[in-house]
């Protein structure tokens, strides 16, 4: 029987799955009533509809990059409540390895509905620029880029 923890991970992954077949509907059926977003360039949604409506136009619009995502920690903050951290690349349409200028530190905050069913209240997507800090980027790219590896066998 998944436990709690594995549920909360199942989500964070449902959740890049759905980025990566750029079904918007399908992201955003993912979140909580009130559950809010801020992406990669700093634009933010709050609730499924309004998640929904900022997706649409970006999948529909160009091929999005691919996530591949590496969870660090999944943390129990309550009885109905968890935060899962993050790192995540993204792979360009039609190639084979992240693009390191885009990684990305990711934080999920989710809870558990009346139902049993894990939601995300918030999904923050922060860029992993480590400014000054080339060792640290270099680093995070080579281990997503094993990640990456790891999914592809």
């Amino acid at each position: 029987m998944a436990t709690d923890s594995d549920l909360v991970h199942d989500l964070y992954f449902n959740l890049l799955d759905a980025w990566n077949r750029r079904d918007a509907p399908a992201m955003a059926a993912l979140y909580a009533p009130a559950g809010g977003q801020v992406g990669f360039d700093g634009s933010t949604a709050n609730g499924p509809r309004a998640i929904e409506d900022l997706l649409r136009p970006i999948f529909s619009s160009h091929p999005s990059a691919q996530f591949v995502g590496k969870v660090r920690e999944v943390r129990m903050i309550g009885r109905d409540a968890a935060l899962l951290r993050a790192v995540a690349g993204m792979v360009p349409p039609g190639e084979d390895h992240i693009m390191p200028e885009r990684n990305t530190i990711q934080t999920v905050v989710a809870s558990r509905s009346g139902d049993g069913r894990w939601a995300v209240e918030m999904f923050h997507n922060t860029p992993a620029a480590f400014d000054g800090r080339p060792d640290e980027a270099r680093r995070l790219s080579e281990e997503l880029e094993a990640e990456l590896a790891a999914v592809a066998h």
